[in-house]
């Protein structure tokens, strides 16, 4: 038995992560520090002008103050720019953090509950936080401590003139607070109305040819436009409010600038300030003020930062704890179904109940019944798709949650009734995108679902690219191109859901050969069918009605009785606890 090894890769918070970058954010708040230190230069720059340079004409002065002034000012833009930079680089690195991980939930969770919208918001909430810490808007924090600096200095110039920058900056705080009243709810409906208007749009994607082919895709565009006009008008909503709110920032700023000066001038006049103080207390003001009017300006991304970052947080805590697992044994003997219930994803509604039965190597299992009985929940829940409500599934005694995703992917071939494959060769699908992968197993997996001589005889071969959701190829191509992947391996467990839904004649006898050779080489497959055909190479079935098992047995007997009325009564097989009381 191999070492012990982590089944998921471990779970990161959004908070834990902001939080490894606690060095880099107080390199940024130093910076700052500097950075509005030198910001006083011109306002001292300016002060010495008036006052010195030319009531005494000194042209040495003027110079040397130039000098000194573009030193300071040349340093403080290189600070600038490498914070600036700085937080790019974080935001780069949070998305590097947590893009596996919620990459790892857009696979995850959909089969454990229902995800919002498209259910691509995460993967775009990401996008939002990185993008509003690459941007100017979190400088405003880190300048914010430093507005009590500015006033001070104002206070020191004269108190009048430090009463109206205070009063410059409550008004502009009380701009900001509005900002965050108003906007919290408007942006949260945006994004919902966002989401809503990216499913229907998902889902005319998918379904062109039946809207094409039936003619109600102009009511669709109707309904699309309808959720698009009132995402418009909201985003419209909000995106006003901002610019308002920014507006009146910005008006009350240029008012509060022409008022301080006209404070100095008055100072001025009666001797209570020199126009040096006068010019520098506006240049100050202006900067104490600019970091709210800079929150002001982008409150709206702030907000839906903010809120993108709640939604991470919720969702990354959905998912489980990194557990460790030991590396089992490849399965080789039995599978064993115990009692499971079954519900969709999210739903409460079983679709299967107290389903049992044991397979035991080189079986072949057919799982028939009328539409809506709970055939594929319960292959979802033998293959590890869908978690049952109750009970369990052993492959070789060992529930399923014994191993990886990965590890049991290795010993599992799932063919799905909807099939889907990558954008990618022929050969990475086949592979199920294994890097570097032996040609001997793909073209073993080809050859075993009767699909290598199609594949040859495509201009490419195996390195022919299928195209997004394999739409290069035929219905009747995909699903053998996936029997392939299922097949790919040599899995000890292979379940396969209406597997020739799409097939001829050729591709009808290749799964038949398929599923026996399964069964030759000591694996087990299990196949959901509703054409006879399907069964031929199968030696027991499985009946389902209503969600539950109504018989189970060899195929001989199971066939006789379910050709005769209803009323004969079918046996439920019991389940391994129940067979051995």
């Amino acid at each position: 038995m191999s070492h012990s090894r982590p089944s998921e890769p471990p779970r990161t918070t959004l908070t834990a992560v902001l939080a490894s970058f606690r060095r880099a954010f107080a390199g940024i708040a130093l910076m700052s520090g500097v950075v509005n230190v030198l910001a006083l230069t011109g306002s001292f720059f300016m002060l010495q002008v008036y006052d010195r340079v030319i009531p005494g004409r000194s042209v040495p002065t003027l110079v040397g103050l130039c000098l000194f002034a573009g030193t300071l000012f040349l340093f403080q833009g290189v600070l600038e720019l490498i914070r600036s930079r700085l937080l790019v680089r974080i935001g780069m690195a949070l998305d590097a953090r947590l893009s596996g991980q919620v990459y790892t939930a857009l696979m995850r969770l959909p089969l454990r509950t229902k995800l919002p919208g498209d259910g691509l918001q995460s993967l775009r909430d990401l996008d939002q936080v990185r993008s509003f810490l690459s941007s100017a808007g979190p400088t405003a924090l880190f300048d914010l401590p430093w507005m009590p600096l500015y006033l001070a200095i104002c206070f020191l110039f004269h108190f009048w003139i430090g009463m109206t920058a205070l009063l410059g900056a409550i008004i502009l705080f009380a701009l900001t607070l509005l900002a965050e009243l108003r906007t919290r709810e408007t942006a949260k409906r945006a994004n919902s109305q966002a989401a809503s208007r990216n499913t229907l749009a998902e889902a005319t994607r998918r379904n062109v040819e039946v809207l094409q082919a039936m003619g109600f895709g102009p009511r669709i565009a109707d309904r699309w436009s309808a959720v698009n006009d009132d995402y418009l008008k909201t985003n419209a909503k909000a995106s006003d409010l901002a610019g308002t709110l920014g507006t009146i920032s910005k008006v009350v700023r240029m008012m509060l600038q022409s008022g301080i000066l006209a404070i100095g001038a008055w100072l001025v006049i009666h001797q209570e300030a020199t126009g040096g103080i006068m010019i520098a207390s506006s240049i100050i003001m202006s900067r104490a003020l600019a970091p709210i009017e800079l929150a002001i300006v982008h409150w709206k991304s702030f907000v839906s930062a903010r809120q993108a970052g709640a939604r991470l947080t919720h969702l990354l805590g959905l998912l489980p704890e990194a557990a460790t697992t030991v590396s089992l044994p490849p399965p080789s003997f039995r599978l064993s179904v115990e009692r499971i219930s079954v519900a969709p994803p999210g739903e409460r509604r079983l679709v299967v109940q107290d389903a049992g039965f044991v397979l035991e190597k080189g079986a072949g299992l057919g799982i028939i019944g009328p539409s809506a009985s709970g055939k594929s929940s319960l292959v979802r829940a033998i293959a590890g798709v869908w978690l049952p409500v109750r009970g369990t599934v052993r492959l070789d005694g060992a529930t399923l949650d014994q191993w990886s995703s990965e590890d049991l992917g290795k010993h599992v071939g799932y063919l799905p009734q909807d099939v889907e494959l990558f954008d990618g060769t022929i050969a990475e699908n086949i592979a199920r995108f294994e890097p570097r992968p032996p040609s001997d197993k793909i073209l073993t997996a080809a050859r075993a679902a009767g699909v290598h001589d199609l594949v040859v005889h495509l201009p490419e071969g195996y390195e022919t690219r299928i195209g997004e959701a394999g739409s290069a190829l035929s219905a009747g191509q995909r699903q053998r191109v996936a029997l392939a992947r299922a097949l790919y391996g040599d899995p000890f467990l292979v379940i396969l859901d209406e597997p020739n839904s799409n097939l001829d004649a050729d591709g009808e006898a290749a799964l038949t050969a398929a599923i026996q050779g399964v069964r030759d080489r000591g694996g087990m497959a299990i196949v959901v069918a509703h054409r006879p055909s399907a069964l031929q190479s199968l030696d027991q079935i499985l009946v389902m009605t209503n969600g539950s098992i109504q018989a189970f047995g060899p195929k001989n007997e199971i066939m006789t009785n379910v050709t005769r009325p209803i009323s004969v009564p079918l046996k439920v097989v019991p389940s391994p606890e129940e067979a051995a009381l």
